[in-house]
């Protein structure tokens, strides 16, 4: 599906003072044509991610992309123009905020590096990596749900569960770092959930978001997903299965575009079906209130006020909101309110959202905010 429509606002979405921006990149009193502090050191990290959009050009071991790529004619030339055409932009917005749309904040950003792969020739660059990263994510799926179908005490199943949700999460070629990291040793989830950054988090909701799962009863969970691979279907999917098993109905949310490793709604579907069993099931679990839903959106962050119509069908009814990942749930709406409760989950990538927060890198954010009338 290339469009959906005419886009609207999520229902369950507080609007009055709503803004998809998290980090206040500028205020009324600054000067307009000169870009502030904020600004300049976001363009600079949009600047500094661009060799990790070409690590799937040179000559790495696991990056080794474009040359047999037959989708893309000529891609190591178009790479390089995608790098000097994103680079010349980012350039123009530190001599004029304004100019290309601006002033920037991730959303543009983000619009603008994607509408410069489209148009030098690129759809999804990440597809290949996507796929392999997937089908291994697939394989571990069952070691993963198993040992923690096995924990007995539900408070440490539930932690267990949030603390796979993190460790799904570094899987993330949008962040430079991890980009090079993965090229270089791949990643293994345990490990990775095994060694998150010790509690307290720099925003860490997690007991009082159990002690809500205990004694609260959900009936329809909408979640906002991320990255493909171990994101998806080892961190999220384990945490939507544990829902259904407490009769939640669980709306997944993808991109209806691709973007980075973000999973799309087509892929998602094909995830699903490879993991459900002859009966329908996920290792045991009826998954007749799964549902997969096209967000609308086309980029790593979100403006809940553009999604699908299809989307704010399916979550006008919604008692939870789920924003998995850093783009969704901190650089864009971590303050977003909601009519219903919600829970922003995401492990911080970027130096300068470690910053903003008074945390460390690859610290963890679980934010929960419980509905009151």
């Amino acid at each position: 599906m290339e469009s959906c429509g005419e886009m609207v606002s999520l229902p369950v979405l507080v609007e009055s003072n709503y803004r998809a921006c998290t980090i206040p990149y500028r205020f009324p009193s600054d000067n307009p044509k000169k870009p502030t502090p904020t600004e300049l050191s976001w363009i600079n990290l949009f600047a500094n991610s661009i060799p990790s959009f070409r690590l799937i050009f040179p000559q790495t071991p696991h990056f080794k992309r474009a040359e047999s790529d037959d989708t893309v004619p000529d891609a190591p030339a178009k790479a390089e123009k995608f790098a000097q055409r994103y680079a010349e932009i980012l350039e123009d917005l530190k001599k004029d905020p304004e100019s290309h749309g601006g002033p920037p904040d991730c959303i543009l950003l983000c619009q603008l590096r994607e509408q410069v792969l489209r148009e030098v020739g690129f759809r999804d660059i990440f597809k290949k990596v996507k796929d392999e990263e997937n089908a291994k994510a697939i394989s571990l799926f069952e070691d993963v749900v198993r040992p923690n179908d096995a924990i007995q005490d539900e408070v440490e199943r539930v932690e267990n569960l949030i603390r796979g949700i993190f460790a799904g999460n570094i899987f993330d070629l949008g962040s430079a770092q991890l980009a090079e990291l993965f090229a270089k040793d791949g990643m293994s989830f345990q490990a990775s959930s095994q060694n998150l950054v010790p509690r307290p988090w720099v925003i860490d909701d997690l007991d009082n978001f159990i002690s809500k799962w205990n004694r609260k009863s959900w009936k329809k969970a909408v979640i906002f997903v991320d990255n493909s691979g171990a994101d998806i279907i080892l961190g999220i999917l384990p945490f939507a299965r544990e829902l259904l098993r407490h009769g939640v109905q669980v709306v997944l949310a993808a991109n209806d575009l691709p973007s980075i490793n973000d999973v799309t709604y087509p892929e998602l579907v094909e995830i699903i079906a490879k993991l459900k069993d002859e009966n329908g099931k996920l290792l045991g679990v009826d998954t007749s209130n799964l549902l997969i839903a096209n967000s609308g959106n086309d980029l790593p962050v979100i403006d809940l006020t553009r999604v699908s119509q299809e989307l704010a069908y399916l979550a006008s009814d919604a008692d939870l909101v789920v924003l998995e990942g850093m783009g969704r749930g901190i650089e864009t709406n971590l303050y977003a309110q909601f009519k219903c409760d919600s829970l922003k989950i995401a492990m911080v990538k970027h130096q300068e959202v470690a910053q903003f927060l008074g945390g460390r890198l690859y610290d963890c954010v679980i934010k929960y905010n419980e509905f009151s009338d």
